[in-house]
């Protein structure tokens, strides 16, 4: 197949959604032609290939940052990417699968209908519903109505959570088949050379480690108020990622008193988050929704427990006493309850640990790949049917 992937985020830049959609097209590219077509700010270059997916970037001006979009930016990509993707030959492309109906929506559903091509749209969850936020599609009549357009207008739908699914029904009120494939990492590397010195943490801590951008949904001063009310004298917490709550977590931990045990690394590396996430003790997020999750399948595949919030799609394989433990939304108490859990009891940190490795096998990149696979070719099947006007082989 010829897949031209469309999504305003593409690593470097961004976050999740961005990661695991770069590590869907590069398994799809083993088999493969794949395009990605997406969005441009600091070096970037304009084409580069990246493990056999040819990435095409289009200017938006306004971005500043890797990590964090902004709205003017999320808008420049739909005119740019349109005048870039429409440039594009449609014998090049059998399908598009468009992620994030808000903002990609728009250029995804605009390319299919100008090249005549199939639109799969894959929802991550956050376009849908953020909490968090006051932009947040479902809670503004005119989004709500474009968004739930959209998704009656693919081809295809696509959601990774029974969380996500249920939005598209419950709050856009579209009744349609959406599948739902769950999303996959890249094995963790097999060999991770890690110290704790290189995170400034001690080698006897209890480390609890958490990885996100540092965002209002994250709500990673959270995290900080546990640190300090759990009485673990050598518990430490080490942050990864970056964003503009960097400064607020770290003037929490001061007015705690807890800022030595409090270590923002940053953004870092693929080898260095692996390394964080294996001389940790437990994983913890505070998060108040996720579409998914992905970073919870990295730190289960690191043998970690897991210590969450019951908002989100990370309830479809998380479980209290089989993952760590999935407390009620905000009840900062439970987890605190939780952490010192996993403190106290050795023997429960590893029975959750190797539970956990089992569990991810379930979670990796080529099985998420092998099921975009069978969807694409059915949508194929039927565009050709219909131009054809015949009933379509596939089911």
């Amino acid at each position: 197949m010829r897949i031209l992937f469309c999504n305003y985020e593409y690593p470097p830049l961004g976050g999740g959604g961005g990661v695991v959609m770069a590590a869907l097209a590069r398994q799809l590219a083993r088999r493969h032609e794949v395009t990605v077509l997406t969005s441009r700010a600091g070096d970037l270059a304009e084409e580069s290939e990246d493990q056999g997916v040819h990435v095409v970037r289009v200017p938006v001006f306004f971005r500043r940052q890797l990590a964090v979009a902004n709205f003017p930016s999320m808008l420049a990509y739909l005119p740019s990417g349109f005048v870039r993707g429409s440039s594009l030959q449609r014998r090049d492309f059998d399908v598009i699968n468009t992620h994030f109906v808000v903002p990609t929506g728009p250029l995804g559903h605009a390319l299919a209908r100008w090249h005549r091509l199939p639109n799969v749209l894959s929802v991550h969850g956050g376009d849908l519903f953020d909490p968090s936020k006051r932009s947040s599609p479902h809670l503004h009549a005119p989004l709500r109505a474009a968004v739930r357009w959209m998704l009656a207008a693919a081809d295809d739908v696509v959601g990774q959570s029974r969380d996500t699914v249920r939005h598209v029904n419950e709050i856009y009120g579209v009744r349609r088949d959406v599948t739902l494939i769950p999303l996959g990492i890249e094995r963790p590397p097999s060999r991770v050379v890690a110290s704790r010195a290189t995170f400034g943490l001690p080698h006897a801590a209890f480390v609890m480690v958490s990885i996100g951008r540092l965002v209002a949904r994250k709500a990673t001063t959270q995290l900080v108020d546990v640190l300090a009310a759990s009485a673990i004298p050598n518990a430490h917490l080490l942050i990864i990622g970056d964003g503009p709550d960097a400064a607020a977590i770290r003037q929490r931990a001061h007015d705690l008193g807890v800022a030595a045990r409090v270590h923002l690394a940053g953004q870092v590396t693929e080898a260095d988050k692996y390394a964080a996430l294996t001389i940790a003790d437990a994983f913890v997020s505070t998060s108040q929704h996720e579409g998914f999750g992905l970073v919870f399948l990295e730190a289960m595949a690191c043998g970690l427990p897991i210590v969450c919030y019951d908002r989100g799609g990370q309830t479809d394989f998380l479980a209290s006493g089989e993952t760590g433990f999935v407390v009620k939304l905000n009840d900062t108490i439970a987890f605190g309850h939780a952490v010192r859990a996993i403190h106290a009891d050795i023997y429960l940190r590893r029975r959750l640990g190797q539970r956990n490795r089992l569990l991810v096998e379930n979670y990796f990149i080529d099985s998420c790949a092998a099921r975009y696979e069978k969807v694409f070719e059915v949508a194929i099947d039927r565009r050709l049917a219909a131009e054809r006007g015949v009933a379509p082989t596939s089911q």
